[in-house]
């Protein structure tokens, strides 16, 4: 097992590689987003780490940004290229589904991604 050192990281990217995410091209997905990060020499700025189901299957795959808050929809590696770049130029290009303002996550108004199913029910 490795430890690293993560002082001076700016981002960690969370990459879901549950079932649904890896049936979608997950572990390509996984690959291009860590070859990108190496290619534009940001390893000391971005940090991965592969999750487990993140929730939101139908985006498969999902990668989410932290402390950022935003979780993006990454549907090939083309999109996982362009992520590590948006990520690291602070822009949304990407299509993301939540960002966190204001210390909750909300949907963005740009996102194609269906809502979702509330995980408690009222009444």
């Amino acid at each position: 097992m490795t430890t690293w050192n993560l002082e001076g990281m700016k981002t960690h990217l969370f990459i879901c590689n549950g079932s649904s995410c890896m049936k979608k091209d997950g572990e390509e997905i996984t690959q291009a987003i860590r070859d990108e990060i190496q290619i534009q020499a940001l390893d000391k700025e971005i940090h991965t780490t592969r999750t487990r189901c993140n929730g939101r299957c139908k985006d498969a795959c999902v990668v989410i940004a932290y402390p950022q808050g935003n979780w993006y929809r990454v549907p090939t590696t083309e999109h996982a290229r362009a992520l590590v770049q948006d990520v690291h130029h602070e822009s949304l290009q990407s299509e993301h589904v939540f960002t966190l303002r204001e210390g909750l996550l909300q949907r963005t108004a740009q996102t194609t991604a269906i809502k979702g199913i509330e995980k408690v029910k009222e009444g």
